[in-house]
């Protein structure tokens, strides 16, 4: 059975389209109007093993906030979907991911319940990327809350070393660090682990 799902969100805001498979090969086609937003969700696809299709036409003119958030609402909602009841996933996933001096660890449990826990230096530069596209840095805890919860995941994302001592942390590396990380962990956490597909749960459901 195909693990797919397309999910459009409109409001007054946004226009969001996604359109995936669990099950690709890590192929992404995304384009929200924030360079380096897109470039942090062409990671998740690539290293979750995801095909990934994201289109938004968002608010810009006001700032980068309704277009991460309902992006963001709109791909845990194609997740949740594409995975369906979750029988025979593996459930859980987690992964430790350096880029270069950055260390972050990521768990996720595809647990039906969402809580996400994020930790990460308050010490960032308040934006990443070009004038008038750039990505907040305040909006990284918000980008990751917005998926888990659409998602309905337990999901901790975890800066373990966010630079060498005493210097200002790269606010890319740190934030593409996350993404790789939460990437590596979906990807297992979906992996199908029981071919008779029973649900990974003593409850018998998720």
């Amino acid at each position: 059975m195909a693990r797919s799902s397309v999910v459009e969100r409109n409001t007054a805001e946004t226009k969001v389209r996604v359109q995936l498979d669990l099950d690709g090969t890590g192929q992404w086609d995304i384009a929200t109007g924030i360079g380096f937003y897109d470039h942090m969700l062409a990671q998740l696809a690539k290293h979750a093993g995801l095909d990934l299709s994201i289109r938004t036409d968002g608010d810009l003119q006001i700032d980068a906030h309704h277009t991460v958030e309902d992006t963001a609402i709109a791909l845990g909602a194609a997740l949740a979907e594409a995975w369906g009841d979750k029988a025979g996933v593996r459930r859980f996933g987690n992964s430790l991911v350096p880029l270069d001096e950055v260390l972050v660890q990521a768990a996720v449990d595809l647990s039906g319940r969402p809580y996400v826990v994020h930790d990460e230096p308050e010490t960032l530069a308040p934006f990443v990327g070009g004038t008038g596209t750039a990505f907040p840095t305040s909006l990284t805890r918000h980008f990751w809350e917005s998926l888990g919860h659409a998602a309905r995941i337990t999901l901790h994302v975890c800066v373990l070393r966010a630079g060498r001592p005493g210097a200002q942390p790269d606010a890319h590396h740190v934030i593409e660090a996350q993404c790789k990380a939460v990437a590596r962990a979906l990807r297992d956490a979906v992996r199908i682990e029981d071919p008779a597909g029973g649900v990974p749960s003593t409850k018998g459901v998720l």
